[in-house]
Order: C-alpha cells, then structure tokens, then sequence
C-alpha cells in the first residue's frame, strides 16, 4: 500500500469545469456537496483506503523567523497557502493507478446546479523510508 496526499486548490490549478466559488453556492448545493465528500470517505474507509480528510479555513498566515531576538515576519508578496488549498485527502492505495481513479471520483463532487465540479486535484505520494541493502 502507498499513501497519497489529495490536494483541493482554491486557485493556481487549471480551472474546474464548474468554476462557481463555494462562497456563491446556495445552503442545499453545500449539503450535496458534503453530503457526497462524506459519502465518498465512508466508500473508501469500507475498502481499507481512507486514511483522513479535512477541510481547510481560507484563514492563515506565512510566518518566518528573521533572525534571533526580532520578531517574526508574516506575509508577503506571494500567494498564500491560505489562498490555494481548500482541503485535503490521505489515501492509502495499492497502485498509483488506484490513486488515480479516487483522484478522479472525488473531482466529481457536486458544486453550483448540482453539477460535478471536475476540480483539479494534486496528487501526492508520501516519502517512504529506503530500504538498506544488506550483504
């Protein structure tokens, strides 16, 4: 099995099919939309995939240090994670491919009008640890 990080932008992926703001959707395309997240997750956790999910606040701040004995420097002329990550998934699969295809299903939640959103999602693979090769 491998594990997989789901990344759900707010921006800086191509945009989505359905590219309405959540923030623009009525109270009942939101229960659909979680409705179906949460029954996407309870599909994987019966086949042994699911590891977490959570969804993000657009609240944040950059933060770094600037030397001992000064205070720290927030923000800057970039964008912010805030501003690009709306949430994410851990998956634990057998395949790449695999991972692919959940990747796929959770791109088609629903957003305005009911319609699938086909959202970009970034796939990530979790480090492994090497393997030593004894002799």
């Amino acid at each position: 099995m491998a594990k997989y990080l789901l990344l759900k932008h707010y921006r800086g992926a191509p945009a989505p099919t359905n590219d309405v703001p959540m923030d623009r959707w009525t109270p009942d395309e939101i229960t659909a939309h979680m409705r179906y997240m949460d029954d996407f997750a309870a599909r994987l956790e019966a086949t042994g995939e699911y590891v977490e999910s959570q969804a993000l606040s657009p609240q944040g701040t950059f933060v770094r240090s600037d030397g001992a004995g000064r205070p720290p420097v927030t923000d800057g002329p970039f964008a912010e994670t805030k501003d690009l990550i709306a949430g994410w998934m851990i998956i634990d699969v057998e395949t790449y491919e695999r991972a692919l295809e959940v990747a796929a299903e959770l791109s088609a939640a629903p957003g305005a009008d009911g319609k699938p959103i086909q959202e970009w999602l970034e796939i990530r693979p979790f480090f492994t640890a090497c393997h030593t090769v004894t002799e």
